[in-house]
């Protein structure tokens, strides 16, 4: 499997570093399948910091052999279940069990103002996930342990001409 992560430089040695803010699958690093994605995220992260340039580090990864010897929780789609687990990371209050790998959709800027309202009250969690299923939602896999990261291998970086 190859994986993408948009930054605003080469993250040729993933670490895990803390958050300073609670994100969709908690702490970890984040990646994707979706180079698409992971080219409007390098471009979000480069305005924020007004520092690099945009950059998308390429890793391989064996999933197979890495899901077998790791802990992995696995959304394929955006249910209730997956609702439930990223409302409680994004508010800070998951207390479940944790896992080396999560892997599901992302709760991007597209579905940010639903997610809002949800977690507001206003939207009951069946408006929610009605509104979601007429969303476009990318995935996401987040490794959250040394031991997940052991798993990956750097490859380089998309092009700069394809990034424009």
């Amino acid at each position: 499997m190859i994986l993408y992560h948009g930054s605003n430089v080469i993250v040729s040695e993933p670490k895990l570093i803390e958050q300073n803010r609670f994100l969709d699958f908690g702490f970890g690093f984040y990646t994707t399948t979706n180079k698409k994605q992971a080219i409007g995220f390098a471009d979000k992260v480069t305005k924020r910091r007004k520092s690099g340039e945009k950059v998308v580090s390429i890793y391989e990864i064996d999933e197979v052999q890495a899901f077998e010897k790791c802990s992995v929780l696995y959304f394929d789609s955006a249910n209730e279940a997956w609702l439930d687990f990223v409302s409680d990371q994004r508010s800070g209050n998951y207390t479940g069990e944790s896992y080396d790998f999560i892997f599901g959709p992302v709760a991007n800027d597209d579905v940010y103002t639903t997610f809002t309202l949800y977690s507001a009250g206003v939207l009951t969690k069946e408006q929610t996930l009605e509104a979601l299923k007429i969303k476009k939602l990318y995935n996401q896999l987040v490794l959250t342990t040394e031991k997940a990261l052991s798993c990956l291998k750097f490859i380089g970086t998309i092009p700069q001409e394809e990034l424009e």
